[in-house]
């Protein structure tokens, strides 16, 4: 065992141990990155705004503070990046994460000294906490891929901007440098096709051992391996035993992902965003991802089925209940305030607090009332691909209002798959019943004979990175939206629909 491997798991016994000591403490964990984010902010201009001075406790925040997304705080943000100081938060943002999908175009996520530090820490404590649970530390000596945008900034106003995945490859550790890939050159690659090829031609004949990235976008990485060697992943990285991954639920893509690999290896889940990381997966043997509580970031919830509500309840931690679905609000120590960040969680423990991703607020099917989100469909899927021969590679679900035919209306499944099952109407009975059985509305909706069974649209193998592709979303850290509450993709997607 090398000194550098002894050293890690030395690093993250302590690390390990340093996370449980506010583990068991998470209200008063919270309470205090409440006071330090409200003393801090209080001479900014959005704390003179909202009269930090005057906020003791949560309900004084509540009443000054209101529940915000992106295009409300934007006139704050502006001012930021005009370069005036102390807007959101003291001094100016040490970066800006460019972001794209709102109506008025571009987001720019101000990122902190204090964030950015806590976001580093976040990924590599992610890493160590799998060190210390299952002793495994030799994949340090090895070779590391880290799938990622281009980590060349523009500047605006003396600040920097980016992506955030491109910020983040400026703070990859000195001691784990000479293990890192790509090369810095071919990860300033714009074209995503082209750096695929280019990270294929630095890896083939390497000692790859950790790979992370967007699941979607390391399936193209492991296919076009396998395409150049004629070799299964696992076989061309005989040491190849860590995958990490956020941004998507990997389970859909999982039987596809072993048989390019050729057998099961460990992963590790994350929920990163350029507003802060919320969240990761601290062991092999629980569900869920730890939510972190000591990162500088302030955390309440609101029941999703209330969000829409004139005004909704504001819960603390305290108050989550088990298997509610909830949209998350967070202050942090980047200047956001009472920020919506669109995506919803479920609380799966409660000591320790750990959360699933369940979808966006935004991105639900509810055409017709039945209120079907992300988790869902995705839970579906997995249970059609493990009752049958079939996998996946891409999919995405929309509701079909008026069928040419005047027939019931329906959902329709947009599915790439990359082996079709054997027998299709099977899979398409398990999508159905897995869907009614956790959606009770649907249900409803199929029983009252309102709804129809979902029917699938099949498209060609490479159909969904194409329609990325066409409208300029391909590779970094750009995901297929998971579901639709109208016709606004689907009727694009199906330009790429398999021949009969």
């Amino acid at each position: 065992m090398s000194l550098k491997s002894v050293a890690a798991r030395i690093f993250a016994w302590h690390v390990a141990r340093k996370t449980a000591k506010w583990v068991r403490e998470p209200h008063r964990t919270q309470g205090k990155v409440f006071r330090d984010l409200i003393s801090t902010a209080a001479a900014t201009q959005f704390g003179r705004d909202h009269k930090f001075s005057e906020i003791k406790n949560h309900v004084d925040f509540v009443a000054r503070v209101p529940i915000r997304d992106y295009e409300d705080l934007k006139p704050y943000v502006e001012r930021s990046v005009a370069g005036e100081p102390d807007i959101l938060w003291p001094g100016k943002p040490l970066y800006f994460a460019k972001t794209s999908g709102t109506t008025s175009g571009a987001k720019y996520i101000p990122i902190t000294a204090p964030s950015i530090k806590y976001q580093v820490e976040a990924s590599r404590d992610a890493i160590l906490h799998y060190i210390h649970e299952t002793g495994n530390s030799a994949f340090v000596d090895r070779k590391m891929i880290f799938l990622q945008g281009s980590p060349e900034l523009a500047e605006k106003n003396g600040i920097k901007l980016g992506r955030l995945s491109g910020i983040s490859a400026h703070y990859v550790p000195d001691y784990l440098q000479k293990n890192r890939l790509p090369s810095w050159e071919t990860n300033c690659i714009e074209d995503w096709e082209t750096k695929v090829n280019a990270i294929v031609e630095e890896t083939q004949n390497e000692d790859m051992a950790v790979i992370a990235g967007i699941p979607s976008w390391v399936q193209m990485y492991f296919e076009r391996l396998q395409q150049k060697t004629g070799k299964k992943v696992g076989e061309l990285f005989k040491n190849f035993q860590l995958f990490i991954y956020g941004g998507v639920n990997y389970e859909p893509y999982r039987a596809k992902f072993e048989d390019l690999i050729g057998r099961r290896v460990d992963s590790i889940e994350l929920f990163p965003a350029s507003e802060g990381f919320f969240a990761y997966q601290d062991s092999q043997q629980e569900k869920g991802l730890l939510l972190l509580l000591n990162s500088g970031i302030f955390y309440e919830f609101v029941r999703a089925d209330e969000f829409f509500d004139e005004n909704p309840g504001r819960l603390l931690l305290k108050d989550v209940e088990l298997g509610v679905n909830y949209v998350m609000i967070i202050s942090t120590n980047a200047g956001l305030w009472a920020y919506n960040l669109g995506d919803t969680v479920q609380f799966i423990s409660l000591a320790p607090y750990r959360v699933v991703v369940s979808g966006r607020i935004a991105h639900f099917i509810s055409a017709f009332g039945e209120h079907v989100i992300a988790k869902e469909v995705e839970q579906a899927m997995q249970d059609a691909v493990a009752a049958t021969d079939a996998q996946v590679n891409e999919f995405t679900v929309a509701p079909q209002i008026t069928p040419e035919t005047g027939e019931l209306p329906y959902h329709e499944w947009l599915i790439e798959f990359s082996r079709g099952p054997s027998d299709m109407e099977k899979f398409q009975e398990v999508l159905d019943q897995s869907l009614q059985r956790q959606n009770s509305y649907y249900f409803d909706l199929i029983e009252g004979k309102v709804l129809q069974q979902l029917r699938i649209s099949s498209i060609r193998e490479g159909g969904f990175r194409d329609y990325m592709k066409s409208i300029g979303k391909l590779g970094g850290q750009n995901k297929v939206q998971r579901l639709y509450n109208d016709r606004s993709a689907a009727d694009d997607i199906l330009r790429f629909r398999a021949e009969a």
